[in-house]
């Protein structure tokens, strides 16, 4: 067993270590720590060309974070400090380029942490990468002999849980297993073909068309294509995910991750025979104990989106034994560990593997856990919560079975709440049932996930040895046990839990639940108007029916033919159209187009000109008086600041008449007439629905010099998503549920303009 013999600082002194996954959590804690406390050592750092930016402009970019302010400061600056002591080499795995010929140690921190990537990336992150680099480590120290200090020291960053779905003692050494890793991972890269080509076939592209004409048919043909083409490849990486979790569950591991994960370790065993190799296995990696600062974390890892869910009292229950062991270690102490492994010599040809764990000698249990973020969160509660003024929840750990089944009894009731609530006619309240159930739908998404993905390891019963590791921390000079400590036994976990882990995981959802109250519910896309400087480069565009005045096309019609006709007619004539109905309902939900044109076939026969005259002597108070106060003050507020205003409808051009005003464009339906001036029935060009709005509002700027990055767009109806998208500042009005649901997910602003009208709507005008 290899051991320390003098200070880190000593043993690592002089040395070139290359570095890879520096931008990731681990990496990013390696490198401050060789800048800050090794001063004569050498990092150098694989990083990838991210977009534009190279990849020293990256690393100027890491080492300005907060950890890095004293030795940035002490280099003259970040430019300074990445010039002077880091090596940046520009490439990425698996195509790494040549690794310098001086270097000491190589430190393979990249891979692929999340639990289930496609099946594909997680072998070329974790087996192909990890072979790629191995071979630029070999061809860079070709030559250089077998003396021990000139052999190359490989380690290699894993994971405690490569033991899969074992169970009882893990020793610190290979696992067993007789896997072919060059077949399987031939096997997991020709996956994507495969499942590319099966998305393509004509029965799983009808039913991925079909979903998504339920949603977007009356929006049009293209916005529906490229719902589609999205479902397509949403598919596609489903199942690679589930190609890789049920390949790793048929071999013995607990998901894709961790099955590539030992993979990985069998390359580095067989490629590493003739130089020193170590293997350092992490167990579950959270907050830091004491460096560079008690709590330290970059973005959440395994535990914090489950103690942030019961903190928002999302978790009612818990799928995990709680004599289970969550074997949890602070993440500088796995720097620590790391660092003396790159300081020893293990014997060449043989790898040393080292668990950096607490299970073995300071067990936390999953009912310990419990009872320390219970206790944290007693005492300084969220302050948004799933149920305000509710008790946090109590578990009882009832089984992973029992809490499937409520899983599942809950998704069968989000699903006929969803068929019920998109039956029920818009309202606010039927937008406040929505809303509620997306975020009902959302969490109990969050918590299947959870179940899902962690599950296995919840019940796992893995007890990982760590003698060697624990002779490794024990033979640290006593000059660096307190700067490079990682013996998990003296952690206090009531002290890491309730006063490092958790205050440092809330403290950025507090800061943002605060600026949100601050902020309140002010829209993001309805901007104020006063400061808009954009004046006759813009435009505001509004829809009609449901966005700035309360009727339908319909109603327009019944104002328009009833009132020239006798009373036993006017009553036969809302009863055909009364018995009609339904057909005209159910065409408006599949093609606003067909649905308008059948409405105005009664328009058949009808003298234009008398119907001009009408509207301006007769309808004209009607229609006024259902117009939304709210919309004339935004729109009177456009006029003001010089943007030209358009009102596009599929309105019959003749009923908009007295909205004139008010508007500069105005795009309605145009009847056509015979030689004697009646209508026939017919549209004089196809009506203006969907893409066809977008369309036009696309060309009419580019005739009139207009902006529409900097224009308007009002609309209630999910029909008019592609005109809201093509403009820079969409607004739903009194929105339809999927207008709503398309406006939150894009971060649009929503409204709700009221709209009082004096007079009833079965009264004709006379």
């Amino acid at each position: 067993m290899t051991l320390l013999e003098g200070r880190l600082s000593e043993l690592l002194a002089g040395q070139k270590i290359v570095l890879t996954g520096v931008t990731g959590f681990i990496g990013e804690q390696l490198l401050w720590k060789i800048l800050t406390e090794l001063p004569d050592t050498t990092p150098a750092v694989l990083v990838r060309r991210k977009g534009s930016a190279t990849a020293r402009d990256r690393m100027i970019s890491l080492v300005k974070h907060k950890i890095f302010a004293e030795v940035r400061e002490a280099a003259g600056g970040a430019e300074a400090l990445v010039d002077t002591r880091i090596e940046v080499i520009e490439g990425d795995l698996p195509n790494v380029p040549a690794l310098p010929n001086d270097l000491d140690v190589v430190v393979h921190c990249a891979g692929d942490v999340s639990f289930d990537p496609p099946i594909d990336q997680a072998f070329t992150t974790n087996v192909v990468g990890t072979k790629a680099l191995m071979e630029r480590m070999l061809e860079a120290c070709r030559g250089r002999g077998t003396e021990p200090a000139r052999v190359p020291h490989y380690v290699h960053i894993s994971t405690a849980y490569t033991a899969g779905r074992r169970r009882g003692a893990i020793p610190e050494g290979p696992q067993e297993h007789s896997v072919d890793y060059d077949a399987e991972t031939a096997a997991g890269l020709a996956m994507r073909e495969r499942v590319e080509a099966q998305s393509r076939m004509p029965e799983q592209l009808t039913r991925l068309r079909k979903q998504a004409e339920r949603v977007h048919r009356r929006a049009g043909y293209l916005t529906t294509a490229a719902d589609t083409e999205r479902r397509r490849k949403e598919w596609v990486s489903a199942e690679l995910v589930r190609a890789g979790t049920e390949r790793a569950r048929s071999l013995g591991w607990t998901d894709v991750y961790t099955f590539t994960k030992a993979l990985g370790e069998r390359v580095v065993a067989d490629l590493g025979a003739e130089i020193h190799v170590s293997i350092v296995r992490p167990a579950i990696v959270e907050s830091s104990w004491a460096h560079p600062y008690p709590g330290w974390i970059e973005g959440f890892k395994m535990a914090e989106p489950l103690i942030l869910a019961y903190g928002r009292h999302e978790l009612p229950e818990f799928p995990g034994s709680p004599d289970s062991v969550l074997d949890v270690v602070p993440c500088d102490f796995v720097v620590n560990a790391i660092l003396a492994v790159c300081a020893t010599r293990p014997t060449t040809g043989e790898c040393a593997f080292y668990h950096v764990s607490s299970g073995a000698r300071n067990p936390l249990t999953i009912a310990d856990m419990y009872r320390h973020i219970r206790a944290y969160f007693l005492a300084h509660p969220l302050e948004v919560t799933a149920k305000p003024g509710s008790p946090l929840p109590e578990w009882d750990f009832p089984g992973a079975a029992s809490v499937g089944r409520l899983l599942n009894t809950s998704g069968r009731a989000a699903e006929l709440a969803e068929r019920l609530i998109t039956k029920v006619p818009r309202s606010d309240r039927t937008r406040r049932a929505a809303r509620n159930l997306d975020r009902f739908r959302s969490r109990l998404d969050d918590l299947k996930r959870y179940n899902s993905l962690y599950n296995e390891y919840l019940q796992s019963e893995l007890h990982f040895v760590d003698d060697r590791t624990a002779a490794l921390s024990a033979s640290l000079d006593p000059a660096d046990v307190e700067g490079f400590a990682f013996d998990t036994a003296v952690i206090d976990w009531k002290t890491y839990i309730e006063d490092i882990h958790c205050p440092s995981i809330t403290s950025s959802v507090r800061r943002m639940d605060a600026l949100r109250r601050k902020r309140g519910s002010r829209p993001s896309t309805m901007k104020d108007l006063g400061t808009n400087t954009a004046g006759a480069a813009a435009v505001a565009i509004f829809d009609l029916d449901g966005t700035i005045m309360s009727t339908n096309v319909v109603e327009q019609y019944l104002w328009a033919r009833l009132p020239e006709l006798a009373p036993v007619r006017q009553l036969a004539e809302v009863g055909q159209v009364a018995r009609r109905l339904p057909g005209y309902l159910l065409a408006e939900q599949r093609d606003r187009g067909t649905f308008l044109r059948a409405v105005y076939r009664r328009y058949r026969g009808m003298d234009l000109a008398a119907l001009e005259e009408r509207v301006d002597t007769t309808l004209a108070p009607y229609i006024l008086d259902r117009l939304s106060p709210d919309a004339l003050s935004r729109i009177q507020a456009h006029r003001d600041a010089g943007h030209t205003t358009v009102l596009i409808t599929g309105a019959v051009r003749t009923l908009t008449r007295p909205l004139r005003p008010y508007f500069d464009v105005i795009v309605a339906a145009d009847l056509a007439t015979g030689p004697d001036g009646r209508c026939s029935g017919f549209l004089a060009t196809p009506p203006l629905v969907g893409e066809s709005r977008a369309a036009w509002l696309k060309h009419y700027a580019s005739l009139h010099g207009v902006d529409l990055g900097r224009s308007f767009a009002y609309a209630d109806s999910h029909s008019d998503l592609p005109m809201l998208e093509s403009v820079g500042h969409p607004v739903a009005v009194s929105p339809d549920i999927p207008l709503m649901r398309a406006a939150q997910r894009l971060g649009w602003s929503v409204v709700e303009w009221r709209i009082k009208p004096s007079t009833p709507r079965w009264r004709i005008p006379k």
